[in-house]
Parts: structure tokens; C-alpha cells; sequence
């Protein structure tokens, strides 16, 4: 049997090459420093050569005066060969020339000739000429002699002093003060960045390196206490993002906390469901018994029993899917105002604590809503509103007010109570499961829950106002033009 040929060897991708950058914020803060340290030092570095060089061309050309002053008192004018090259060494020049009185006049010079002679005019120098000099000192060829004119400062009555002096000479104290110029640059730049890197690095780097450690520790653990971050105080960019930090993790361990109630809740939920089911199955067949008796006033009650029973598995199986994923999509339809509240009512037991319910709108008024929903949302707020008068001692009865007012593409139901008002405790987190509640063990959810159905609408759930005179909630509900559609 023949051997199955290898497979074709697969070609791997070229490594990619990465360029050496450190990567520790500090070093990085260290190397830019330095960096833009140095470069700073550079951009000067061509003045200061321009600088040295004129300076040291004037210190040429004042040497130079003095020599000519020193001619001027040897006897006769005239001085030896030997004396000649005495004071032309002594200035460092090769030749001296002034003009008096339009008359140019060599008063010293070497028995030599004068190749690649080239001019530099100290009277009149304009910017580029002046950057442009050292460079060409010290990138010119060697050999060359630079002329050098200016005006004179000891020779009063003289119109302008002329000397030549080697350009070999020029260029190597050029060379000597670029090499002092460098070192000094870089000595700089080594001092001033270590100081600019230890500031920044005690006011930027470390307290942002405590707030990543923070933040690693608290992915890590988000329960840790230690894993807070503790604030300096400071009035800053830092201490603000240090407060923010800390109000984002003391959020987060809320909504955490909140997460995993609700988890709970929707395990627990998920295990009393069906034995629940099993219990309401029971309650539906003894309701059918019942109607079968034939009895009036049993007959009458019936209906009231059958839907309370019905909407019982509904909020059962509706309380399992918030605890898992949300709430399923309104199915919006138009929906008698009056006989919602009417129902609403029943259910909340306003009767158990004798608060009455007043509706202020037409009588044949409605809106566009999911039923079972928007019965759930009037439900919830009827029962904490009668739950709330039925703790206080008044001498009016307690009472419900709704009313309906109509805006272009809205329909607002204001749900009022003359209740005692909402501690001060509840307003913080009135919306937010298990940290709303108004009354002791309360779980919250009335209103968190509310608040998402009438958001699913399109709409909003908000608290208009409190106080001792009562409590106002706002139901929001857009028209048909601004309901959503429901699903097919």
C-alpha cells in the first residue's frame, strides 16, 4: 500500500518587528524628557555657535587695534621685521589693514601669500549670513583664510579695521566649543529631565498607578473593601477622577448587589413555579365547582375570582423572566381608562383600608397600552399608595386621584394620593430594585418594575412631587403615531 504523500508545509508570517519603546508610563515620561530636553538644547545650538564665532572674530579684530596702537609709539613709525611678527602672533592674525580718511592703509602684515580668502563684513550682517557662518567655518576647506572687516573701537579716528586671520584656527575652537556645547546640552538634558521626571512622576504617574491598581484589584474583587480606592483630596484632574472612581465603584457594587438579589429572586421564582401552577390549577378547578352551585351572589363574585387567578400565573411567570432577561414586548392596544383604574383598584384591595379612588377624566376615555401591563404598572402604584395612608393617622379618608391629560402624541395619567409623602431615604433610589422602598421590608420592585413596562411602551414612569400633602406619579404613554409597533 502506497505511503500518503506529507502535507505541503505551510508558510508561517514573518515576525513582526517592533521597535524597543519602554513600556512603563514612567519610562516613557523619562525618555520624552530627555528627548524634548535635548532638541531644545539643539535648536539653540546653532545661535550660540553663531555667537561664538563672531565673538571670537571681535576678540581677533581687538587684539588686532592693539597691535596698531602699538606701532604707534615705536620710534620713527617704524618697527622691526621680528617686532612685526611678535604683535601679529600675539592677536592671532596674519594681517592688519585700516582706512583713515578714505585711505587704506597695511600696518601689519607676514611675508606670506594669502590663498582661498573669503570675507566676513562684522558692519553689516544680515540673519542667514549670520546662522550660515559657523557651518561654513566648519565645513569649508581647509587652508582658507577668512578677511575679516569691522569697525574699530580703540582707533577713534580710523573708518574700519581689515584683518586676516587662518580659518584652521577658527574651525578648531568651533570644534572645541561644539564638543563643550554637546556635553553641557546633554548634561542638561539628564538633569532637567530627571527633574521634570520626578515632579511629574509624583503628581501624575504614582497617583495614576494607584488608581490602576485600584481598578485591577477591584475587576479582581469587586466585594474587597481594600479594592476602593481612597481619595487624596486633591482639587485636581487626579482628585476628580479619583471622586468619579469612587462613585463608579460604590455604583457598580450596588448594581451588582441588585444582580445578584435578582438572580436569587429568579431562582427562587424558578422552583416554587410549578408547584405554584400546580396550586392555581387546584383554585381554577374549585372556582369551576363553585359556578356550578348556581348561587347568586357566588356567581357574582366568580368573575372577580377567575381573573385574579389568571393574572396570579401571569405575574408568577412575569416575575421568573425579569429575573432572567427582561420584559417580554407590549402588545399595545386601545384600552378603557376607566375600567383599567376600576380593576386596578380591586386588586390593590383599596377597600381593605377604606381609600377611595377618584377619576377625573371622560368617561369613555382610553389609551394605547399593553392591558395586562398597564394594569400591572396602575396595580403597583395603588397598592404602595394605600399602603402608605393605611400606616398614617388622618381624619379624612384616604384617596386616589387619576386624571388624563392629552398632549400631542401623549397621554400623561397623573396618579395622585394624599398620602404622608416618600422619606427622604427612598427618593436616592426610587426606581432602583431593593434600595426603593419606602417601607421596611420592602423589596422595591413595585416601582423599579413599573418604570420598565411604561419604558417599553415608549414612555416613562416619574415622580412629579411629595410631600406631606401626598404624592404625584406621572405615567407617560404615547399615542398610536408614537406608540411602538408590537410584534407580529
Amino acid at each position: 500500500m502506497a505511503e500518503a504523500a506529507p502535507p505541503p508545509a505551510t508558510k508561517t508570517a514573518p515576525p513582526t518587528r517592533r521597535w524597543l519603546w519602554p513600556g512603563g508610563l514612567s519610562a516613557r515620561l523619562l525618555v520624552l524628557t530627555s528627548l524634548f530636553v535635548t532638541l531644545a538644547a539643539l535648536f539653540v545650538l546653532p545661535a550660540a555657535l553663531a555667537s561664538f564665532e563672531e565673538q571670537w572674530l571681535l576678540d581677533r579684530v581687538r587684539s588686532a587695534e592693539l597691535a596698531v596702537m602699538a606701532t604707534e609709539v615705536a620710534p620713527d613709525g617704524r618697527i622691526t621685521q621680528d617686532l612685526s611678527r611678535r604683535l601679529l602672533d600675539g592677536a592671532g592674525v596674519v594681517s592688519v589693514a585700516i582706512q583713515t580718511e578714505g585711505l587704506r592703509r597695511l600696518v601689519l602684515a607676514a611675508p606670506r601669500t594669502l590663498p582661498n580668502l573669503y570675507l566676513v563684513d562684522l558692519r553689516d550682517q544680515n540673519p542667514l549670513s549670520w546662522f550660515s557662518a559657523p557651518f561654513q567655518t566648519l565645513f569649508g576647506a581647509k587652508g582658507r583664510m577668512v578677511r575679516v572687516v569691522s569697525e574699530p573701537r580703540l582707533l577713534k579716528d580710523s573708518e574700519f579695521i581689515d584683518i586676516v586671520v587662518p580659518d584652521d584656527i577658527l574651525r578648531a575652537e568651533l570644534i572645541s566649543y561644539l564638543w563643550q556645547a554637546l556635553f553641557v546640552t546633554v548634561f542638561a538634558a539628564i538633569v532637567v529631565g530627571g527633574l521634570v521626571y520626578l515632579s511629574l512622576n509624583a503628581f501624575l504617574v504614582r497617583p495614576m498607578q494607584r488608581i490602576t491598581r485600584s481598578i485591577e484589584r477591584f475587576r479582581a474583587d469587586p466585594e474587597d473593601p481594600a479594592a476602593r480606592v481612597e481619595t487624596s483630596g486633591r482639587r485636581d484632574e487626579i482628585g476628580r477622577a479619583e471622586a468619579e472612581l469612587e462613585r463608579m465603584q460604590l455604583d457598580l457594587v450596588a448594581a451588582l448587589n441588585s444582580r445578584a438579589r435578582l438572580a436569587a429572586l429568579g431562582e427562587a421564582v424558578a422552583k416554587i413555579n410549578h408547584d405554584l401552577r400546580n396550586m392555581l390549577t387546584s383554585a381554577q378547578i374549585a372556582s369551576d365547582r363553585l359556578a356550578a352551585i348556581g348561587d347568586p351572589k357566588v356567581a357574582q363574585a366568580m368573575p372577580r375570582l377567575e381573573r385574579a387567578l389568571d393574572r396570579a400565573v401571569t405575574l408568577a411567570t412575569n416575575v421568573l423572566a425579569y429575573g432572567r432577561t427582561g420584559e417580554a414586548e407590549p402588545d399595545l392596544k386601545p384600552v378603557p381608562l376607566k375600567a383599567a383604574l376600576e380593576a386596578a383598584a380591586e386588586d390593590a384591595a383599596l377597600e381593605k383600608d377604606a381609600v377611595l379612588l377618584k377619576v377625573e377624566a371622560p368617561a369613555r376615555a382610553s389609551v394605547t397600552a399593553d392591558p395586562d401591563q398597564l394594569h400591572r404598572i396602575l396595580m403597583n402604584l395603588m397598592r404602595n399608595a394605600r399602603q402608605a395612608m393605611g400606616t398614617m393617622v388622618r381624619d379624612e379618608p384616604g384617596q386616589i386621584t387619576v386624571s388624563l391629560v392629552k398632549e400631542p402624541g401623549w397621554s400623561i395619567l397623573r396618579i395622585a394620593d394624599n398620602g404622608p409623602g416618600l422619606p427622604e431615604r427612598a427618593l436616592a433610589h426610587l426606581f432602583q430594585p431593593f434600595a426603593g422602598s419606602a417601607r421596611h421590608g420592602g423589596t422595591g420592585l413595585g416601582l423599579a418594575i413599573s418604570r420598565e413596562l411604561a419604558q417599553a411602551h415608549g414612555g416613562d414612569l416619574t415622580m412629579a412631587a411629595t410631600g406631606p400633602e401626598g404624592t404625584v406619579f406621572e405615567l407617560r404613554l404615547p399615542e398610536p403615531e408614537k406608540a411602538k409597533t408590537p410584534k407580529a
